[in-house]
């Protein structure tokens, strides 16, 4: 299965994302908008595992254990790399440093299970569109720019999850195979 962790978006966030999604595809009709309940906060990125490799990958974030929650907020867009070559459209993410600390935890054990490290630095945001030819979007770009703060809301992260990634013509679906930390005996999806 093709495979990644991440934290997932309560539902209040998700409305928030698709109502700004909503406003902003009319002045980027080229772009493809991602599903809002198909955005998530992407820990790391497994790719393609077997059965096998999937039970040592829940044993190992298991084994990190409870973690204190924090805090974190949705506010701002921006481009990747940047607005004159987007190739993906985002909204920011605001956290304290639990959030790139836990991502380092979880690069760790995965690096440990034989998984390639991320060569580029974490950067936690939330993917609302994609371009398949990167060029300038000046009508996107103005309309970021007359609100450049704006807060889509906040909420409290306290766990993450192990999801499965299955492509379709209609985009990425996403299973939850395991969250953690885990409860009791285990709490696979």
């Amino acid at each position: 299965m093709r495979a990644f962790v991440a934290i997932e978006l309560p539902p209040a966030v998700q409305g928030e994302l698709h109502r700004q999604q909503a406003a902003f595809r009319a002045v980027a009709p080229e772009a493809r908008w991602t599903r809002p309940e198909g955005i998530h906060i992407t820990l790391k990125f497994l790719g393609e595992i077997d059965g096998g490799q999937v039970e040592k990958v829940v044993q190992a974030l298991a084994a990190l254990g409870p973690f204190a929650g924090f805090e974190i907020e949705v506010r701002g867009f921006g481009f990747f790399p940047d607005a004159r070559r987007p190739r993906v459209f985002w909204a920011g993410i605001h956290a304290p440093a639990d959030l790139a600390d836990l991502a380092a935890r979880v690069e760790g054990v995965m690096e440990d299970l034989g998984f390639a490290p991320e060569e580029r630095a974490f950067t936690p945001h939330l993917t609302l569109a994609r371009f398949k030819i990167p060029r300038p979007q000046p009508d996107l770009a103005a309309a970021v720019e007359k609100h450049p703060h704006l807060s889509l809301g906040h909420f409290q992260v306290s766990g993450f999850l192990l999801f499965e990634s299955r492509l379709s013509p209609q985009g990425a679906e996403y299973r939850k195979v395991a969250r953690f930390p885990m409860e009791g005996a285990g709490s696979r999806e």
